[in-house]
C-alpha cells in the first residue's frame, strides 16, 4: 500500500482529470438508470401485462424508502399510460425510442469524456514519473552506477515505467468506470427485482476469488520477466561498447550464447505470465455463463411458479445483467493488471527511494572562490572494513599551487581525487577548504569550483560548440573559440565539415583521442574554475597528440590550484609538489629534483619509464 501512496504523489498535479471523469461517470450512471425507465413501461404494454384499467389514479408514495422503487415503476407506468391515452401506443413507442437513443448516446458521451480525461491523467503522471527518475539519477552519487548496471537503469526507465503506465495508471479507466457502472447497474437490478438480485449476487464473489488468485500468482512473474529484461539490456550495453574486442577476441559466440541465455530465461517467465493472464478472461467469462444459467433457472422460478416477478421486468433484468458482466470482468482484470504491474512499481520505486549517500548539511555554508588552501586531513577511505582504500592520507595544496599525485595502479590516486570532487564522502579525517569541511559546504556551489579532465574523454552525442558550451551555458561564442584556442583545439575544430557546429556523433566518435581530449580541456577552460582536478589526462595518447594536449593543460593550470594525478611522469616534472603513493600511504613527497636527488621510489619509477 506504501508504494501506491507513493506513486500517488505523482497524481496531485493532475487532479483535475481525475475529478472531471468522475462528474462524467457519475453522469454516464445516472443517464443509465433513466433510459431504462424509459423503455421498461413499454415492455409491460407489449407483452400485455400492463393494462389500462390499473391506472385509474396516479399511485401515492408512502414515504418508506423500501417502497422507492416500487413506486417510481408504478408512477412511470401510469404517466405512460395516459401519455398513450392522449397520443395513441405507436406515437408513445415512437418517442420512447428517440429519448432512450438519445439518452444512450448522452450516456456513451459521457462515458468517453470520463476515459478521455483519463488519458490526459495517465500521460501527465508518466511524464512526471520519468522526469523524477531522471532528475533521481542526475542526483546519485557515482558509487551507485559503479554498483549497478546500466543497461538495467535503461529498462526500468523504459519497460518498467512503461509497464506502470500500462498496468496501473491504464487500469485506472476501469477502476474508476468499473464501479459507476457497477452501481447504476446493480440500483438498476434492484428497481427491477430486489429478490432475484440479492440471489444472483450470491454467485458473483467466486469469479472475484479466482482472478484475485491468479492475479497474485501474475505479480511474481511479472517481477521475474522485468528483472531478466533488464539483464537484455545490459548484455546489449556491454555489446554496443565493447564491439572491437569482441571482434578482435572472435568472442561472438560468447556473447551469443550470454544473451540467448538471458533471452529465454524472459520467454520462459513471459510465456507463464502471458498464460496466466490469457487465463484471467476465459475463466471470467465461464463463470459469468454458470452465473447467467442459474440466474435465468431463479427467474423462470419466480415467473412461472411463484408469478412474483413480469416477464418484461424479467427480460430487462437479463439484459441489465450482461450489463453488469463486463464492468466485473474489466474490474478483475484491471486488478489483475495493478497486481502485474506491481512488479515494475517496485523497481521504479527502488529508483526513486535510493538512497542520495551524498547528501547536503541542514544548513550548508555558501562558498564562491578558493582563498587559501586545499588540506586533506587524515582521511581514510575505505568500501568495507576488509578493502582499505587510503588510511591516514595528509596533503595541503596552497592556492595557486600545481600538485601531482604518482605511483603504481591502485595506489589511491584516483580515489584522491574522487573524494575531491565529493563523488564519494570520506570514511575518515576531512577534506578542508580554507579550514571549511567540504560536507558543510553547498554541493552546487562547491562544484562550480572544480574543472575535472580524465582519462578518457566525456563528450555528448552533439555539437563541438555544445560540448564545450557546457563548461558556462551563458557564455558567448567568442569565449568558447578562446577557450579552444588556449586548449590547442581551434585549428582542427575550424577544419571540421560544419566547424564548431559539426555533430561529434555518440561519445564524440568521429573524433581522434586527441582531439576529444583538447575538447574535453576547452570545456574545462571555459568553466574556468579555481581548482581543476587532472585525472591522468594524457596517458592513452599517442606522442604527437601528447605535446598538443600536454601544451593545453599547462596554459589552463597557470595561476590555478591543480591536483594531478600522473601515469607518465614526465608530464608533471614542472609540478610544484609530488606526492609518491603505494597502497594508499604517502611513500615519498618533494619537488621533481629534491625526488630525484633522494634516490628513491619516484627515482625507480622515473628510471624504469626512461628506459622503457
Amino acid at each position: 500500500m506504501n508504494e501506491y501512496k507513493k506513486i500517488l504523489k505523482f497524481a496531485r498535479p493532475h487532479q483535475k482529470y481525475i475529478y472531471g471523469s468522475l462528474f462524467f461517470n457519475l453522469m454516464y450512471s445516472l443517464f443509465q438508470i433513466a433510459s431504462l425507465g424509459t423503455i421498461l413501461p413499454v415492455l409491460g404494454m407489449l407483452f400485455g401485462t400492463i393494462k389500462r384499467e390499473q391506472f385509474v389514479s396516479a399511485p401515492v408514495y408512502s414515504g418508506d424508502l423500501v417502497d422507492l422503487f416500487s413506486y417510481l415503476k408504478k408512477y412511470s407506468n401510469y404517466y405512460i399510460q395516459t401519455l398513450v391515452d392522449d397520443y395513441g401506443t405507436l406515437n408513445v413507442l415512437a418517442w420512447l425510442c428517440v429519448i432512450t437513443a438519445f439518452m444512450f448516446l448522452l450516456r456513451n458521451l459521457f462515458r468517453y469524456l470520463g476515459s478521455y480525461l483519463l488519458i490526459n491523467y495517465r500521460v501527465g503522471v508518466t511524464k512526471d514519473l520519468r522526469g523524477a527518475m531522471y532528475r533521481k539519477v542526475l542526483a546519485l552519487p557515482v558509487s551507485f552506477f559503479t554498483e549497478s548496471r546500466k543497461g538495467d537503469m535503461m529498462s526500468r526507465m523504459s519497460n518498467d515505467v512503461g509497464e506502470v503506465e500500462g498496468n496501473i495508471l491504464g487500469s485506472l479507466v476501469d477502476l474508476i468506470n468499473a464501479p459507476f457502472m457497477l452501481i447504476s447497474t446493480l440500483i438498476s437490478l434492484f428497481w427491477l427485482s430486489s429478490e432475484l438480485t440479492l440471489f444472483s449476487l450470491l454467485v458473483l464473489p467466486v469469479m472475484g476469488t479466482m482472478i484475485a488468485l491468479i492475479g497474485k500468482s501474475l505479480k511474481k512473474d511479472s517481477h521475474e520477466a522485468q528483472n531478466e529484461m533488464g539483464t537484455i539490456f545490459s548484455i546489449v550495453d556491454e555489446t554496443l561498447k565493447s564491439s572491437k574486442v569482441i571482434k578482435i577476441f572472435s568472442a561472438e559466440k560468447i556473447m551469443d550464447n550470454r544473451f540467448m541465455g538471458s533471452m529465454q530465461k524472459w520467454i520462459n517467465s513471459s510465456i507463464r505470465l502471458g498464460r496466466k493472464k490469457e487465463l484471467a478472461s476465459p475463466i471470467s467469462e465461464f463463470l459469468g455463463s454458470v452465473t447467467f444459467l442459474i440466474i435465468a433457472w431463479y427467474g423462470g422460478k419466480q415467473i412461472i411458479v411463484d408469478q412474483s416477478i413480469a416477464p418484461e421486468d424479467f427480460l430487462v433484468f437479463l439484459g441489465m445483467f450482461f450489463q453488469i458482466l463486463p464492468p466485473v470482468k474489466s474490474l478483475s482484470s484491471s486488478i489483475s493488471n495493478v497486481q502485474k504491474g506491481e512488479a515494475s512499481l517496485h523497481r521504479v520505486l527502488e529508483i526513486l527511494d535510493a538512497d542520495v549517500k551524498i547528501e547536503e548539511v541542514a544548513e550548508p555554508v555558501s562558498i564562491s572562490t578558493l582563498e587559501n588552501h586545499i588540506e586533506f586531513k587524515d582521511i581514510g577511505f575505505y568500501y568495507d572494513k576488509s578493502n582499505l582504500i587510503l588510511k591516514n592520507f595528509s596533503l595541503t595544496i596552497p592556492k595557486g599551487k600545481t600538485v601531482a599525485l604518482v605511483g603504481q595502479s591502485g595506489s589511491g590516486k584516483t580515489t584522491i581525487a574522487n573524494l575531491l570532487a565529493r563523488f564519494y564522502d570520506v570514511s575518515e579525517g576531512q577534506i578542508l577548504i580554507d579550514d571549511t569541511d567540504i560536507k558543510h559546504l553547498k554541493i552546487s556551489e562547491y562544484r562550480k569550483l572544480l574543472g575535472m579532465v580524465t582519462q578518457e574523454s566525456v563528450l555528448f552525442n552533439d555539437t563541438v560548440y555544445n560540448n564545450i558550451l557546457m563548461g558556462k551555458p551563458e557564455a558567448t561564442r567568442d569565449e568558447v573559440i578562446a577557450a579552444a584556442k588556449i586548449a590547442n583545439a581551434d585549428l582542427f575544430i575550424s577544419q571540421l565539415p560544419n566547424g564548431y557546429d559539426t555533430n561529434i556523433g555518440d561519445d564524440g566518435g568521429k573524433l581522434s583521442g586527441g582531439q576529444k581530449q583538447r575538447v574535453s580541456i576547452a570545456r574545462a577552460v571555459l568553466k574556468n574554475p579555481p581548482i581543476m582536478i587532472l585525472d591522468e589526462a594524457t596517458s592513452a595518447l599517442d606522442t604527437e597528440s601528447e605535446k598538443f594536449v600536454q601544451d593545453a593543460l599547462e596554459k589552463m593550470m597557470e595561476n590555478r590550484t591543480s591536483l594531478v594525478i600522473a601515469h607518465r611522469l614526465s608530464t608533471i616534472q614542472k609540478a610544484d609538489w609530488i606526492v609518491v603513493m603505494e597502497k594508499g600511504d604517502i611513500v615519498e613527497q618533494g619537488s621533481h629534483q629534491d625526488l630525484m636527488a633522494k634516490r628513491g621510489t619516484y627515482h625507480k619509477l622515473v628510471e624504469l619509464q626512461n628506459f622503457d
